[in-house]
């Protein structure tokens, strides 16, 4: 069965059945971002901003790496780790994350300026590299070649799942600033980013995350765990394999 089968659905079960878990990492995240980056703002003025940009992409990072831990976790049928193991699990890797996530960033929105196709390529064989950072501890430079492994062979089903997926997120953010349109702008701003980023973020870590265990599982052989609905992998030697360039 192609590992890509079933993610966003299986996704969305998990999301029912630990969503409050899920959403006490997301939003007290995001809401402690959203009132320190205020408070930047409004007393240092300019140095603020920067220092708000700085904190933004610290806290954003975190929290990705958080749900990644926490998603490993809840795997298994149930949530093992509290919310303060789930953050200390994840804060090990914290620079890794912040850089593998800034180089991806910047290597797939170049290739998407240049001629689109780059960046999504770029940003299929790179669709598991922060799982890979968290899960397996590797380098940033580790990561990114680890992602790719796990994903060649199945280039353009993962492409489709990160486009569906992508879709999603949009779909949620329309929806959400449709219903808080009558707000004032800078509040609805406010509160469609701290909602609509608290909502999505578990979902994207969920999909992203079982996809990871799923393409691991397909290269590598899989020891499944009573009530885990993906199993875990016994790793084996890794597997070169080509990925097709998904469509301009």
């Amino acid at each position: 069965m192609n590992p890509t089968s079933g993610v966003i659905k299986n996704a969305w079960d998990l999301y029912k059945s630990h969503w409050k878990h899920l959403l006490a990492i997301s939003f007290g995240i995001y809401i402690a971002l959203a009132l320190v980056t205020a408070l930047l703002t409004a007393v240092l003025s300019w140095l603020g901003l920067i220092l708000a940009a700085l904190v933004s992409i610290i806290g954003a990072n975190l929290l990705q790496g958080a749900l990644v831990k926490a998603v490993e976790d809840i795997r298994d049928g149930r949530a093992d780790m509290s919310l303060k193991e789930t953050l200390d699990g994840a804060r090990p890797r914290l620079g890794a994350i912040i850089l593998t996530s800034i180089l991806a960033g910047l290597g797939i929105a170049l290739g998407l300026v240049l001629l689109i196709a780059p960046g999504l390529y770029l940003m299929t064989i790179w669709a598991v590299v922060i799982p890979v950072v968290v899960i397996e501890s590797k380098s940033t430079t580790e990561s990114f070649g680890r992602s790719k492994q796990l994903v060649s062979g199945y280039g353009w089903s993962v492409f489709g799942l990160i486009l569906l997926m992508m879709l999603l997120m949009i779909g949620v953010g329309i929806v959400l600033g449709a219903i808080l349109a009558f707000l004032p702008t800078w509040l609805e701003s406010f509160l469609s980013n701290v909602v609509s980023g608290g909502l999505t973020a578990p979902f994207w870590a969920l999909a992203v995350t079982i996809l990871y265990f799923r393409l691991r599982e397909a290269k590598e052989g899989s020891t499944p765990q009573p009530g885990s609905p993906t199993g875990t992998s016994i790793p084996a030697p890794p597997t070169g394999m080509s990925i097709p360039a998904p469509p301009a």
